[in-house]
C-alpha cells in the first residue's frame, strides 16, 4: 500500500511542476472579472494572492505577474477580497455584467501582523476575525514552521490558555487543557465536525500531522451552544488543507533527542486547482518514526517507541457556480509503545503499554446557494473508524491485552439566510439539525473489562446575529437530547461586539456547555503504577457536569513609527456545576487491579486573563508573546487518594496558576531567517500515587521555561522551484522532569512539565 502511495505522490508532483496556473489568453466574453495585484511602492505583481468571491466562496490565486480571473458569472453584484500573507486584506464591491469584462487592480500594502483571517468557528459561517462576536485565535502554517511542529500537539502551547501535557510516562499520551480545563472539557473538532470521540481523543494529537492543516482556530469558553457535548473549555476546530493553487512541497527531518535515540519525519503535500476553478484536489502523506527514549538510564521508556503513516485529501466540485460539494478523507495506521525491553513481546516484560491503531476518517458537504447568494444551505455526513488492539499491563501478564472498536458518525443540515432587515436592523440567520452517533465496544479480559457505550445525541441550533455599523449582537441556543441523559439539554449563549473603529474591537461573551456521563479518554487508558494496572471506572447514577462561561475582552491594533502592534487582553470566568473528579477506591476484587471512579462533586471555578501582545517591524523582526494568569478550585475540597492520611484538594491538580509563550521570527537577509520560540509552565501541584515511593502524596513542582531556535536558508532554483534547509535545537536547556520514578513500581501518571528533550534536528524541503 506504502509503495502505491508513494507512487502516486511522485506523479502528482511531477503534474503540478509542469502546471502554468494562469493559462489559456486572454478573456472577451463578458460575466467575467479580470484582475492584478500588485505591491505598493513596487508596484511589482504578487504571485499566489488569493481571490475570494464572497459571496459564492470561489477563489482563485494570482499567477506568477500578479493576475487573476473569474469566468461565466451570472450577472450580478459581488464582494471581491484579496489576501496574502504580510500584506493587508482589501475588499472591493463589483458589479457583474454580461455586456463587459470588469477589470480590477489591487494595491496591496504590507502588513507584518495578521488580525484579519477569515474564521469559521465563531458562528459557523465564514466570518472576518474582525468582526466576529467572540475572539478567534488563528494558528497558521507560519507558526508551525516556527516552532517546528510535526504534529498538532507541539503546537497548541503557543496560544495563550492552552498547555498541552504527556500525562504518561510509558505511551505518551497527550492532552490539552482550555484555560485551565483537562483535556476532555474541550470539544476537538475536523473542519467543524465532531468526529473525535473518546477512543480517538487517548492518542489524537499527535496523530494529526501538521501537513494536513490548514490552519487550527481557537475559541475559549463554553461552546455547547454551537457544537454540542463536551465544548465545555472550548474549542479546536481544525481545518485541513484546501485545493487553492497548483502546489506541490516534500519536506524531511531528522531529529535527535539528547544525544541518544533519533526521530524521522517525511511529509509530501500535492494541490491541483482546474483552470477554471470548477473542482480540486489536495493530497499529503506523512510518515514519522522514534525510537524509545530514556532518559534516566533505568531501562524504562520515558518517551515510547513511535511508528505512523497519515495519508489523505480534500477535494472540491462546483456543478454550478451556485453549489459546491467537498469531500474529505484521511487514515492513519500508528503502532506506539512504552516500558521495557522491547524486544520482547509485551507478555514478556516488567511493563509495557502498547496500541496499534487504523484509523478511517471522511466526511461530505454539499453547499448550495440561492436569491443571489443570500441564502446557503449545507448538508453534512462524516464517519470515523478506529481499530485498536492494545496492551496494558505490568509484571509479565498474560491476560493484559485488548481489543477495542469505535465508530463515530455525524450527519445534519445547516442555513443561512441573510436578511436586510430584521427587527429593524440588518442580520444574519443561522439554523440547523444536526444526528450524532458513537459505538464503542472496548474489551479487556485480563481486567474485566467489557464495555459497550452508544451514544445518541439529536440536536437543533438556531442562532440570530444583528449587525450595525459599529454594534453586533448575536444570540443563540441549542438543544440537545442525549440518549444517556434523561431530560433535554438547552445550551444558550450571548455575543457583543463593539467596534468603532477598524483598529479596536471590544466584546462580551456568555456561553454554556456540558459534558454528558459517559467515557471519556482518560477511561479507555490503563496506566501502570507500582507495578501494578490502574483504570476508571464510571460511579452509578453520575450526572452531566454542566458550565457557565464569560468572558470579556478588548483587541486594539496601532501603530508607531515603522511598528505594527496588536494588544489583545481577555478576561473569563468559567463556572462548573456538578463537576467531574477521580477518586481512588483500591484494588478491584476480582481483576486486583487499582481503581479509580469518576464521580460528581459538587462544583468549580476557573478564572484569569489572557494576554496577547504581537510587535512588528515589516519582515525583519515580529515577536508575539501571550501570558495566562488564572485560578482553578474546587469549591468543596475533594479526595484523590485512598490514603485517609493524604489531605483533600481544593486546588486542581496539574494546572499552573502561571504560564505563556513566545515567538521571534527575523528574515535580515533576502533567503535567510531565523525564529526563536519558548513556553513557560509554571508551578503546580502533581498527584504522585505509591509505588516507586512509599506513600500517596502531592507534590510541588518547579516552573519550567524551555528555548527553541531554528535557522532556515532557502535556495531558488528556478522560477517555480525552491529548496531549503533547516536546523536547530528545540529545548536548548534540556528543560525536563527531575524527579522521575524508576523501574516497573514508578508512578507513570507522574510525568510533568516540557514533553520534549533537548533535541536538534535537520531538514530539507522543495517546495514551489
Amino acid at each position: 500500500m506504502k509503495k502505491y502511495i508513494n507512487l502516486l505522490m511522485g506523479v502528482v508532483c511531477a503534474l503540478v511542476s509542469c502546471t502554468i496556473a494562469y493559462a489559456d489568453g486572454p478573456v472577451k466574453e463578458g460575466n467575467a472579472i479580470v484582475g492584478h495585484v500588485i505591491e505598493k511602492g513596487s508596484e511589482a505583481g504578487l504571485p499566489y494572492a488569493t481571490v475570494l468571491l464572497v459571496e459564492t466562496g470561489e477563489g482563485t490565486v494570482t499567477d506568477a505577474g500578479g493576475y487573476f480571473r473569474f469566468k461565466k458569472l451570472p450577472a450580478g453584484e459581488y464582494t471581491l477580497k484579496v489576501q496574502i500573507m504580510g500584506y493587508t486584506t482589501q475588499v472591493k464591491k463589483v458589479t457583474v455584467s454580461k455586456d463587459f469584462v470588469v477589470d480590477m487592480h489591487f494595491v496591496m500594502e504590507e502588513e507584518s501582523i495578521m488580525t484579519d483571517e477569515v474564521v469559521v468557528s465563531a458562528n459557523r459561517n465564514e466570518t472576518s476575525r474582525k468582526v466576529a462576536p467572540v475572539v478567534v485565535n488563528v494558528m497558521s502554517n507560519k507558526l508551525f514552521e516556527i516552532v517546528n511542529s510535526t504534529d498538532l500537539a507541539k503546537s497548541l502551547n503557543y496560544q495563550s490558555g492552552l498547555r498541552v501535557e504527556n500525562n504518561c510516562q510509558n505511551c505518551g499520551f497527550p492532552q490539552v487543557r482550555i484555560n485551565g480545563l483537562e483535556g476532555p472539557y474541550s470539544q476537538i473538532l475536523i473542519n467543524s465536525r465532531p468526529v473525535m470521540s473518546a477512543l480517538s481523543g487517548v492518542y489524537g494529537l499527535e496523530q494529526i500531522p501538521i501537513n494536513m492543516i490548514e490552519r487550527v482556530e481557537v475559541v475559549r469558553g463554553g461552546g455547547s451552544a454551537l457544537f454540542g457535548a463536551n465544548a465545555v473549555g472550548g474549542t479546536i476546530n481544525i481545518i485541513t488543507k484546501d485545493p487553492v493553487r497548483n502546489s506541490f512541497q516534500v519536506a524531511s527531518t531528522m531529529s535527535n533527542l539528547n544525544g541518544k535515540v533519533w526521530e524521522q519525519y517525511m511529509g509530501a503535500n500535492a494541490s491541483l486547482v482546474s483552470s477554471d476553478n470548477s473542482y480540486g484536489i489536495a493530497l499529503y502523506q506523512s510518515y514519522r518514526n522514534r525510537n524509545p527514549y530514556d532518559a534516566d538510564g533505568d531501562g524504562f521508556s520515558e518517551l515510547g517507541k513511535l511508528n505512523m503513516n497519515t495519508f489523505g485529501l480534500r477535494a472540491y466540485y462546483r456543478p454550478t457556480q451556485f453549489s459546491r460539494i467537498s469531500l474529505e478523507y484521511h487514515t492513519t495506521n500508528e503502532f506506539r509503545r512504552g516500558g521495557n525491553k522491547f524486544d520482547l513481546q509485551p507478555h514478556e516484560t516488567d511493563i509495557t503499554e502498547q496500541t496499534k491503531h487504523i484509523i478511517n476518517s471522511g466526511g461530505l458537504t454539499y453547499d448550495v446557494f440561492f436569491n443571489e447568494y443570500k441564502h446557503k444551505l449545507s448538508v453534512y455526513a462524516s464517519a470515523q473508524h478506529t481499530d485498536r488492539n492494545s496492551y496494558y499491563g505490568a509484571d509479565k501478564a498474560e491476560n493484559a491485552y485488548g481489543k477495542t472498536n469505535d465508530l463515530t458518525a455525524v450527519g445534519g443540515a445547516m442555513y443561512v439566510g441573510n436578511m436586510d432587515n430584521c427587527l429593524f436592523f440588518p442580520a444574519t440567520f443561522t439554523g440547523g439539525l444536526e444526528y450524532q452517533y458513537n459505538s464503542l465496544h472496548d474489551v479487556m479480559t485480563g481486567y474485566g473489562r467489557d464495555l459497550r457505550q452508544d451514544v445518541k445525541i439529536a440536536s437543533g441550533f438556531v442562532q440570530n446575529e444583528w449587525k450595525l455599523d459599529y454594534f453586533t449582537i448575536l444570540a443563540g441556543f441549542r438543544l440537545d437530547k442525549h440518549n444517556l441523559v434523561d431530560n433535554v439539554i438547552f445550551s444558550p449563549r450571548i455575543n457583543t461586539l463593539w467596534k468603532p473603529s477598524d483598529k479596536f474591537q471590544g466584546r462580551l461573551t456568555w456561553s454554556t456547555g456540558f459534558r454528558a456521563p459517559q467515557a471519556y479518554d482518560e477511561d479507555l487508558h490503563v496506566a501502570a503504577v507500582g507495578g501494578e494496572a490502574m483504570e476508571v471506572r464510571l460511579a452509578e447514577g453520575l450526572k452531566p457536569e454542566r458550565s457557565n462561561s464569560f468572558s470579556g475582552s478588548v483587541d486594539w491594533s496601532f501603530n508607531f513609527g515603522h511598528f505594527q502592534s496588536n494588544l489583545l487582553i481577555e478576561g473569563f470566568y468559567t463556572a462548573l456545576n456538578d463537576v467531574f473528579y477521580l477518586e481512588s477506591l483500591g484494588k478491584d476484587p476480582v481483576s486486583g487491579t487499582l481503581v479509580q471512579e469518576r464521580r460528581n462533586g459538587n462544583g468549580a471555578r476557573v478564572y484569569g486573563a489572557n494576554i496577547d501582545y504581537k510587535i512588528a517591524h515589516g519582515k525583519e523582526a515580529q515577536l508575539q508573546l501571550g501570558f495566562t494568569v488564572q485560578r482553578s478550585r474546587y469549591t468543596e475540597a475533594v479526595r484523590w487518594s485512598e490514603d485517609e492520611d493524604v489531605a483533600a484538594i481544593k486546588r486542581m491538580p496539574r494546572t499552573p496558576d502561571y504560564y505563556g509563550y513566545f515567538t521571534f521570527s527575523s528574515a535580515p537577509l533576502k533567503n535567510f531567517d531565523f525564529s526563536l520560540s519558548g513556553v513557560y509552565t509554571g508551578r503546580m501541584i502533581v498527584p504522585h500515587f505509591a509505588g516507586y515511593i512509599e506513600k500517596d502524596c502531592l507534590e510541588h513542582t518547579p516552573d519550567f521555561m524551555d528555548f527553541n531556535l531554528k535557522l532556515n536558508y532557502t535556495f531558488v532554483l528556478n522560477d517555480h522551484l525552491k529548496l531549503q534547509v533547516n536546523g536547530g535545537v528545540q529545548n536548548i536547556f534540556n528543560a525536563f522532569q527531575k524527579d522521575l520514578d524508576k523501574g516497573m513500581n514508578r508512578d507513570s501518571k507522574y510525568f510533568y512539565g516540557p514533553t520534549q528533550p533537548r533535541t536538534y534536528f535537520i531538514g530539507i524541503k522543495f517546495f514551489n
